[in-house]
């Protein structure tokens, strides 16, 4: 009986003693470990922080953000100076030359004359938010159709995929005014051209974006669409479509905010809307009217982006949240 009692008394002193290396050896190769990581993660750190600065450097000197230029002195003589501080003043005489002579007392007189094509320019405004509605409907269709082919989890075949994916690929990349040139070459100065520009640019984009959110989905109802035995364009309609409804609604108010600024522009080129105005602005030097025209897109600009936040809340229902 004693020898057993012993032999119970001895047993948790020889446990502690055999668990105490044990547990001291995880110690300090967890510590081994953690070092290593912790070594292998400031490398890593500090070697991509060293390319991205060489990248950068790089850039920076192709772009020629270092160059040195002489400029005239007020004395007339020549010197030397960091192109970026001897061009900063030219900007500031520039924009100082947008900006018309105001005067309280003759307040209203001066607006008149700043906005002297005021209804020219009502007109041409309406024209550029026509066109860029006209143009973000089709490339809505054209994009959201091709989003459903263009999408690894959704396409019917693998050489769909890739066709689909190359074509709005081709048309994203594709500037928005070279299509304006190419179109008012085929059917002439006007506002057909911008339409088909920016809609067949917003296809591009938009399918691109559309596919990504297809491609987030759960895949879950499709595959119980698919199961229950209903076609392809079944699983598009009632498996997909409800789910990606709010980021694509979210993408197309975008898009047409992006669109209104998009038409402004390609009017440069003879495709209609408020750029026609700019190109006669720039080319004449009619510094104020191009203020103006600024102001005027600006507006035009902050009132979508301002209606379709309000309907974006709308629709998906974050305005009770709010």
């Amino acid at each position: 009986m004693s020898v057993y009692a012993g032999t119970l008394s001895a047993s948790p002193l020889g446990n502690s003693a055999r668990v105490a290396p044990a547990k001291a050896d995880h110690i300090a190769e967890f510590t081994r470990k953690y070092s290593q990581h912790r070594r292998r993660s400031r490398m890593i750190f500090w070697g991509t922080t060293l390319f991205f600065g060489l990248l950068i450097f790089l850039t920076a000197n192709y772009a020629n953000l270092f160059q040195v230029t002489q400029v005239t002195q007020t004395d007339g003589t020549r010197a030397e100076r960091w192109i970026l501080l001897a061009g900063l003043p030219r900007l500031g005489d520039y924009i100082w030359k947008t900006i018309p002579e105001l005067s309280l007392s003759t307040l209203w007189a001066d607006l008149q004359h700043w906005f002297w094509r005021g209804h020219i320019w009502a007109k041409l405004l309406l024209e550029t938010v026509m066109i860029a509605f006209m143009a973000t409907i089709l490339g809505v269709a054209g994009g959201f159709l091709l989003s459903f082919t263009a999408s690894r989890n959704l396409a019917p075949s693998r050489w769909i995929m890739w066709l689909t994916r190359r074509y709005l690929e081709i048309a994203r990349t594709v500037p928005e005014l070279v299509f304006a040139l190419i179109f008012v070459f085929c059917f002439g100065v006007g506002p057909l051209a911008g339409v088909l520009a920016i809609a067949l640019h917003s296809t591009g984009s938009l399918g691109k974006l559309y596919a990504e959110a297809n491609e987030n989905i759960d895949m879950r109802p499709v595959e119980g669409i698919k199961a229950a035995g209903g076609s392809w364009f079944d699983q598009m309609r009632y498996g997909v479509v409800p789910q990606v409804l709010p980021n694509t609604l979210s993408y197309t108010l975008l898009r047409f905010e992006i669109n209104v600024r998009s038409s402004s522009v390609i009017g440069f080129v003879g495709a209609g809307g408020l750029g026609q105005e700019l190109r006669t602005a720039v080319s004449l030097q009619e510094y104020t009217d191009l203020s103006a025209l600024f102001i005027i897109i600006f507006l035009t600009v902050f009132v979508i982006d301002w209606a379709s936040e309000k309907l974006r809340h709308h629709i998906i229902g974050l305005e009770k949240h709010a």
